[in-house]
């Protein structure tokens, strides 16, 4: 079951446009259906098959603090077209919901299907992991990405210059155990959202 995420910049007429940027990253890095493209102004979609790979995306974007994101769960008519603007059904309906509710959301984001109560719990997890991506320090990041890139702590201290207890500590402020946690259950959540 495919998954829409129709995702718009936030405060896009006092800074530059990010939709450029993003869309290389993602379309280099995400296994997608439908590509992500810009659909209006500072708005871009693009259409997922895992509910893993939407996760990733949503803590990504969630990340850089400048996007209102919206996720679709549900069925998509079949044939797909070509380009993502063209395409149709429950999910990218749902997707335009999300995007709209997300706008009014203190963390920007917000799930909407064809199973609304999966949604709303695919919703409150979600928040829960972007609460936890927004407030983690640079330092943080730093262990994070050595750590989850397979080095052990021991490796990641050297790096670092610090000691392994203080890249421990760093990964506990971060929460990082329980990121990788609610990941799966939020991917989880959003299959049976979409029905």
């Amino acid at each position: 079951m495919p998954y829409v995420l129709t995702v718009d910049q936030r405060a896009s007429r006092s800074s530059p446009d990010r939709v450029p940027e993003v869309l290389r990253r993602l379309n280099s890095t995400v296994p997608t259906v439908l590509g992500f493209e810009r659909t209006a102004g500072d708005e871009f979609q693009g259409v997922l098959a895992d509910p893993d790979d939407v996760v990733e995306v949503v803590l990504l974007l969630v990340r850089s603090g400048d996007w209102s994101i919206g996720i679709g769960a549900g069925p998509v008519q079949t044939p797909l077209p070509q380009s993502t603007r063209a395409g149709a059904g429950p999910a990218f309906l749902c997707a335009r919901r999300a995007v709209d509710a997300a706008k009014q959301r203190p963390v920007r984001l917000a799930v909407r299907g064809v199973v609304p109560v999966d949604a709303a719990d695919a919703q409150a997890v979600l928040t829960a992991l972007a609460v936890i991506v927004e407030r983690r320090s640079d330092q943080a990041w730093e262990a994070i990405a050595l750590v989850g890139s397979g080095r052990t702590q021991a490796d990641a201290a050297t790096a670092l210059g610090v000691s392994r207890q203080a890249v421990g500590q760093r990964l506990a402020a971060a929460l990082w155990d329980l990121e990788r946690e609610l990941r799966p259950t939020a991917a989880r959540c959003l299959t049976r959202a979409a029905g």
